[in-house]
């Protein structure tokens, strides 16, 4: 970090770059703008570069000085959120469990069922998290992560939450057609969630292959995430597959329908994964995790 200039300069110059003159950013830093002025030519200095163009009325900033107020202000702004992050956790009195899940169990499985959490246990508060890939894990400030495959990661401690089935879902009309017309799963249209990041879940290539069938590569729709997903099958686009843990509650409600005679058991499970040691109120979170899955 040798090579970094003072933050004063940053933020000095992150000042300017907002406020749109060195006058401004002098009232807003409550320093004199000669102070401004000098902290300017010391970062253009330690940079290289011109930063900002003085010979325009009003000045502006240089495409180096548009480059470096990007990098600025996106490290200033995440300075400051983590600092937010730090204060909320150190809070007297404030108890907090951060869990990570994919965007598709947090959304059909876990945000449905927490006001049941609040309702026993109002003196903790849930973070949910999703990351970006399909396999949550216990970065630092993460005290539970749930999820899918075989259970086999050697970080913390894991335990099996429900065992993992995966059927077709559909709109209930979609499904009544295909089958009126005698469509099978070879013909039926179908919608794909799949990306680099996504790695871990059973595609449908994995399903047909599972189940005996062979199906022309028509292509299909794709989507990177399973919510968009789930959207387009909600509007009758076409079948994708269903987890029970995510789909289970649009069936019973009877936004969506199981393929007959779907049902696929691939060996895979839901599974709750904490630090060794978890703390009190992680592992009051984890004993109402399994609470649940066993109602499920």
């Amino acid at each position: 970090m040798a090579h970094l200039p003072p933050l004063r300069l940053l933020v000095t110059f992150e000042a300017i770059a907002r406020h749109g003159s060195m006058r401004d950013a002098a009232a807003r830093l409550n320093v004199t703008q000669p102070a401004v002025s000098q902290a300017l030519r010391t970062l253009e200095d330690h940079v290289g570069a011109p930063l900002l163009d003085r010979s325009v009325r009003p000045a502006r900033l240089t495409e180096a000085g548009e480059m470096l107020a990007r990098g600025v202000r996106d490290g200033l702004g995440r300075i400051a959120a983590t600092l937010e992050d730090i204060r909320a956790l150190n809070a007297t009195g404030e108890r907090q469990v951060t869990v990570s899940c994919t965007l598709g169990m947090a959304t059909y499985w876990l945000m449905p069922r927490l006001p049941g959490f609040y309702k026993r246990h109002p003196q903790i508060t849930v973070n949910v998290q999703a990351p970006g890939t399909d396999l949550p894990v216990l970065t630092p400030g993460v005290d539970v992560a749930l999820r899918y495959g075989t259970g086999r990661w050697l970080e913390g401690r894991t335990e099996k939450l429900f065992d993992e089935l995966v059927c077709p879902v559909g709109a209930p009309a979609l499904i009544e057609r295909l089958l009126s017309d005698g469509h099978g799963l070879d013909r039926a249209p179908l919608i794909h969630v799949r990306s680099p990041r996504n790695l871990h879940w059973v595609g449908w290539e994995d399903y047909l292959q599972a189940r005996g069938l062979v199906r022309p590569r028509d292509g299909g729709q794709y989507f990177d995430n399973y919510v968009q997903a789930a959207q387009a099958v909600y509007d009758g686009r076409g079948l994708m597959l269903g987890w029970r843990s995510i789909t289970a509650r649009a069936v019973q409600d009877g936004a969506l329908r199981h393929w007959p005679d779907g049902t696929l058991d691939l060996g895979t499970a839901y599974f709750v994964t904490t630090v060794t040691t978890p703390s009190k109120d992680a592992s009051t979170f984890v004993d109402w995790v399994h609470g649940e899955a066993a109602q499920a």
